[in-house]
């Protein structure tokens, strides 16, 4: 089963870690076929109640599986007719997607839409893709599960890297509460070669849950919403992000500048 399958792997050590990858990935491989993502529940559930060192290496693995086998098969890459600097050189544009992690109520939203803004009055292209919103239309067959979650991440990092391939600035505001989620996110955009800056949007639970501009801290507490990041469900800081924005005590404003400094300093024109 699932769960014995992970409870062999309570002596895993750091340097063994391609048989575990190997093992996770044809549990997966036997399983997604059959019935997709929500048949994969239990072994992802199963994979997050072990340490977390051994955590780590079982999600990368099982992440790493599913975003690399398409169901399809014969199926042939199209290439453009433009490599990637000539489209900048065309366009004028050069794009970048950055990742906004954070408990509901951090400033996520907030800050995504005034950097946007601010990208768009200067003549940019820019585009934010927001957590919620993309639960109406592209994301709206999936819940809050854990591996709903992690389907929502992957879906939504692919649809970020070619708005990123297309030169627009995407600005990507997502709990995405999972580690192994960001990293497999991460590694979609180190496979193109494409920028990608995790920010991490930094608030003391109290101070988020004082905010509660949805109310949804308010329900978690009563009992009425179930599996909510922070109150009885997990959120796993990023331990090298490339900013953090600290927004308990910081307004927007400074926020964007932030974010603003650090997309100059990596040489993303704006």
């Amino acid at each position: 089963s699932d769960i014995r399958l992970f409870g062999r792997m309570k002596g895993f050590r750091a340097p063994p870690l391609a048989p575990l990858a190997a093992k996770l990935a044809r549990q997966v491989t036997r399983t997604a076929p059959r019935a997709g993502v929500p048949a994969l529940a239990p072994v992802f559930s199963a994979a997050r109640s072990l340490p977390l060192q051994q955590r780590g290496a079982a999600m990368a693995a099982l992440s790493s599986k599913v975003d690399s086998e398409p169901k399809a098969q014969n199926i042939v890459w199209s290439d453009s007719l433009f490599t990637a600097d000539e489209r900048i050189a065309i366009s004028g544009c050069r794009g970048a997607t950055v990742w906004f992690t954070g408990l509901s109520g951090s400033g996520k939203s907030t800050v995504g839409a005034l950097l946007e803004k601010t990208l768009l009055e200067r003549g940019l292209l820019a585009y934010r893709l927001d957590g919620d919103n993309v639960r109406f239309g592209l994301n709206k067959d999936l819940g809050f599960s854990e591996a709903d979650r992690t389907e929502n991440i992957r879906r939504i990092a692919e649809v970020s890297k070619l708005f990123t391939d297309a030169g627009i600035l995407t600005l990507s505001s997502f709990i995405s509460p999972y580690r192994a989620d960001r990293d497999a996110a991460r590694a979609i955009f180190e496979e193109q070669g494409l920028p990608f800056f995790e920010v991490y949007v930094k608030v003391d639970l109290d101070v988020a849950e004082s905010r509660d501009p949805k109310g949804l801290y308010k329900k978690a507490r009563s009992g009425a919403l179930k599996g909510f990041t922070g109150i009885d469900a997990p959120y796993e800081e990023p331990l090298k992000p490339e900013l953090v924005l600290t927004t308990g005590d910081q307004a927007p404003e400074e926020s964007v500048a932030k974010v603003l400094e650090m997309l100059a300093a990596a040489g993303i024109g704006v």
